[in-house]
């Protein structure tokens, strides 16, 4: 496709002529699949790295998961919440030292080279486990790979390694790449980290910076009958207040990651031929957090963290900066993950008074002008909801006699200035659960995290005994004792406080009533939208 016909006035024509006739919602109704057609999205950012082997992170999977497939995907209804991908069955050994996956047939990479065992165990090895942002923990005590045959591969540890966890951990974090592109010379500067090779339904097109990603139709896919769309696009719309509008005049026919912001939702569910669906977030809980650098001497005392957990009103939040689209949290893994919450936890109920009393008894009176102390507070500048609760937690401390001043930072100074510089007093974090605790949930609160990691205890925090469990945890085998032990990790964190977590939500997509097939995983955002159709 000519650059000509897929600029944006291309997009918007393509856009009218598919969406010529406005269908009546389907919401309820059966729907039959039907090929072809151009899926145009929204998309807010523009991914610096597209391998989902090295950056495992949504805004990534947002777009190369239709690419670059997986081992498995989550699932509503499969066996352990799982779905096959490129793993057709896979097998814990009993004393926790090996895996064995048995591998899908007749998989062809987008150069028309067959997958193997081999590019299996060349992703496992050479990025997930040395390279991957979350797989260095998971992965870390992998020491081979034998692949006995080209469709079997069978992961050899060092240590026993929880089968949960390696089974939670494959819908996001085993995104396999092939071997023979990778193989010669340094993985990260590899140019099919921005144009991947893969085996999904769908091929990297091209990109052009600041208008659109463009994805188009494996016909060699292995899936039978699909995918339904000829093409993907992402059209690059950073504002997100301009994604409503991209819909209301089809311009855009899906808007995902709540990118129609949460105060427009009411006007839009009553428009026709336009849908907004809440499924399809369910593996994918974002936590609002509140980062804490332990080398301030005021953080690094508990009377002063219980305190401002008391200053926090964690109702008000859910109900005026998330407008009832959230939950508030009491711990470090979400109410809605069966598997691993406890209610069981202490809670810290907003109470000013408390507060003030608490940082009365700590020894931080208040000052001729009313304050105790200054902080300096980054909220993440990835979503509205992280900004605005910036601004909130500033007035929540004001009222406790705590001076924050508000430093605002594109993403990359954000992740620099508190992950790499701990340039920060408190910060405004947005993490993900992924499922599993090991995943992504106690590197915020282990200690001897290296600098520069995201999404990491980076505030200097450190607990023994807190470490002891985590280490415990990634070792034992049971799945009930081990279930337990992270019961026993969220009363630790909240006991302690080494950060607070304030609430958690889902997201919201957008679509027209065209769009068939959405929300069919509980990751289906950044799932492989095999299934996906247009029905005109």
């Amino acid at each position: 496709m000519s650059e000509l016909t897929i600029s944006r006035r291309g997009l918007l024509a393509g856009s009218a002529l598919l969406l010529a006739s406005t269908a009546l919602p389907t919401i309820g109704m059966a729907q039959t699949p039907k090929k072809g057609g151009r899926l145009i999205v929204a998309a807010d950012s523009e991914p610096r790295n597209l391998n989902p082997a090295i950056v495992a992170s949504n805004g990534v999977f947002f777009i190369s998961s239709k690419v670059v497939e997986t081992l498995a995907e989550a699932s509503f209804d499969g066996k352990d919440g799982l779905e096959p991908r490129l793993a057709l069955s896979w097998e814990g050994a009993a004393d926790g030292l090996s895996v064995t996956f048995k591998l899908r047939d007749g998989v062809k990479w987008h150069d028309g080279k067959p997958f193997t065992s081999a590019d299996v165990a060349f992703s496992a090895l050479q990025i997930w486990k040395p390279l991957q942002n979350l797989g260095r923990t998971v992965f870390k005590d992998l020491a081979a790979v034998d692949t006995p045959d080209d469709l079997t591969a069978v992961f050899k540890f060092a240590k026993p390694t929880p089968f949960q966890l390696i089974r939670n951990a494959l819908p996001a974090l085993t995104s396999v790449v092939p071997k023979h592109v990778y193989e010669n010379g340094k993985i990260e500067e590899n140019p099919a980290n921005n144009a991947p090779v893969g085996t999904g339904p769908f091929k990297f097109a091209e990109y052009k910076a600041g208008q659109y990603y463009r994805l188009a139709r494996n016909d060699h896919y292995w899936g039978k009958d699909e995918p339904y769309l000829d093409e993907i696009v992402y059209q690059v719309l950073p504002d997100r207040t301009s994604a409503a509008a991209a819909l209301e005049a089809e311009e855009i026919q899906l808007a995902a990651f709540s990118a129609v912001p949460l105060a427009d939702l009411d006007r839009i569910s009553k428009m026709p031929g336009l849908k907004v669906v809440t499924k399809g977030y369910e593996g994918l809980t974002y936590q609002l957090v509140v980062e804490i650098n332990h080398r301030r001497k005021e953080l690094a005392d508990l009377k002063v963290r219980q305190a401002i957990a008391h200053a926090i009103d964690k109702d008000f939040v859910v109900r005026t900066i998330f407008l009832g689209y959230a939950a508030t949290a009491t711990g470090p893994v979400p109410k809605n993950d069966p598997q691993f919450y406890t209610a069981d936890v202490p809670t810290y109920p907003f109470d000013v008074a408390k507060a003030n009393e608490m940082l009365d008894e700590a020894g931080y009176k208040r000052a001729d002008d009313g304050k105790r102390f200054a902080l300096k507070l980054l909220p993440a500048p990835y979503f509205n909801e992280t900004k605005q609760f910036g601004d909130y937690l500033r007035q929540a401390l004001a009222a406790i006699g705590i001076d924050a001043e508000i430093v605002n930072n594109d993403s990359a100074a954000h992740i620099k200035a508190v992950y790499t510089d701990h340039a920060f007093d408190l910060a405004v974090g947005p993490p993900v659960f992924r499922g599993d605790p090991a995943i992504s949930t106690t590197i915020l609160v282990q200690s001897g995290i290296p600098d520069g990691v995201p999404f990491s205890n980076q505030g200097g925090y450190k607990n023994a005994d807190l470490d002891a469990l985590i280490a415990k945890a990634s070792e034992t085998l049971d799945t009930a004792a081990r279930t337990e032990l992270y019961k026993g990790f969220q009363r630790q964190v909240a006991a302690d406080l080494p950060l607070i977590n304030v609430a958690e939500w889902s997201f919201i997509s957008v679509a027209r009533d065209t769009v068939g097939n959405i929300a069919t995983n509980p990751r289906w955002a950044v799932s492989n939208w095999a299934d996906t159709f247009l029905e005109s």
